[in-house]
């Protein structure tokens, strides 16, 4: 049985196509500049990787071409389309609506739609990729799994913002949360490790973009994005959380529009706002150890933050029995997970150094004797796409 799985944005188009029975990933890659002439696709399967110029003027034709390489006689991996059984898209926003994957139909396109206003950069772009996969295989089963689905098990104290409550009865403000799949995804991986359901784990998904995610007894109690993926902790280019009078005061003084300041907040701000160098955690850390003082106040402020948010949800579970640390800097920046640790002594944590040595590698981090066990646990949002779509398929 073969998984096609899809994340399209609104110029780019990711993939894998994934054997279950084995979960093995035959092939992927990521067509990029959907839309112009210059188009192209970098392509992984049979041990070889091709770049491949090729115009695809819109998604349709993306997914076409993509679909060729997987027949294609140098790198072939299936001899026809009929190999693959179904295929998972990646979708970012299913509002209240939408609360588990589930198989697409019109129904869940009108609220792909309805919800663009909340996502208006990634909904738009996942209506294309199921339209043009529609198109090309109009026989294949297409199932959709939410960034928000995993989220909507929270409490209502939890997610109504404290304003008006009439704003989130009129236009839905409320926290939603994003990550759900990396957070499922790892939640249940650690589950399996243990042997156990009923766990209280705070799941760190930390990369371009960064989320902390309670979760009991497989369940997620809060996170900690909202509306939007700009709220939480400070992450490479987004703010994360502050007073909202920050938004207000800058477009006075710098006589900026809502759109304007968007851009600030999202584009120019979290550590690299803060550090004034590239977008890199990498690059900010080495600076810290040259002196770089913007460097390191960026960094203590992250794993502040992260911490904080760590110690928040324990009272939201009333306790932990797990920490994971997942993605691309969770499962990599071996200091900013013991820093990030380190600040946490106070609840019983012991972070092994040694162990934690590691990058990119599951493993326990976490001393014998610490009353919290540390996980690294690397995430695998595509294969949980897959499952998803093979339990719905059953």
């Amino acid at each position: 049985m073969n998984i096609l799985v899809l994340n399209c944005g609104s110029s780019s188009l990711k993939y894998q196509l994934i054997n279950m029975e084995t979960e093995e990933v035959l092939a992927s890659g990521k067509y990029e500049r959907i839309g112009e002439k210059e188009a192209f696709i970098t392509h992984k399967a049979a041990g070889k990787k091709v770049k491949i110029e090729h115009t695809a003027l819109n998604h349709t034709e993306a997914i076409e071409f993509t679909l060729e390489q997987l027949t294609n006689p140098e790198y072939k991996v299936i001899d026809s389309l009929d190999e693959v059984t179904a295929v998972g898209h990646r979708l970012v926003h299913g509002g209240e609506k939408i609360s588990e994957s589930t198989i697409i139909d019109d129904k869940v396109i009108e609220v792909l739609k309805e919800c663009t206003d909340l996502a208006p950069l990634h909904n738009p772009a996942g209506i294309m990729g199921i339209e043009a996969a529609k198109k090309v295989m109009p026989d294949k089963l297409m199932v959709g799994v939410f960034d928000t689905a995993f989220h909507q098990t929270m409490e209502k104290d939890k997610y109504i913002y404290p304003i008006n409550y009439e704003y989130y009865e009129k236009y839905g403000i409320r926290k939603y949360g994003f990550h759900g799949t990396s957070h499922l995804y790892v939640s249940q991986r650690l589950a399996e490790i243990e042997g156990k359901k009923d766990l209280k784990v705070v799941t760190c998904h930390l990369g371009q973009g960064s989320s902390i995610c309670a979760v009991k007894n497989g369940k997620s109690v809060d996170t900690s994005m909202g509306l939007t993926p700009l709220g939480g902790i400070p992450m490479v280019t987004r703010c994360g959380d502050l007073d909202p009078s920050v938004v207000t005061f800058l477009m006075k003084k710098e006589n900026l529009t809502s759109s304007q300041v968007e851009n600030v907040l999202n584009k120019e701000s979290g550590v690299m706002g803060v550090s004034g160098l590239a977008p890199d955690f990498r690059e900010i850390e080495a600076a810290t150890y040259e002196g770089n003082e913007r460097a390191d106040i960026a960094m203590k402020m992250f794993e502040y933050s992260v911490a904080s948010y760590i110690a928040k949800y324990a009272v939201a579970m009333r306790g932990i029995d797990a920490v994971v640390f997942t993605g691309g800097i969770g499962e990599n920046q071996i200091s900013i997970r013991k820093a990030i640790c380190e600040q946490l002594e106070f609840m019983g944590i012991e972070i092994d150094e040694e162990a934690n040595n590691i990058r990119s590698e599951e493993k326990l981090i976490s001393k014998p004797n610490s009353k919290v066990k540390i996980y690294v646990i690397p995430t695998n949002e595509e294969l949980m796409i897959a499952k998803e779509t093979v339990r719905l398929m059953k």
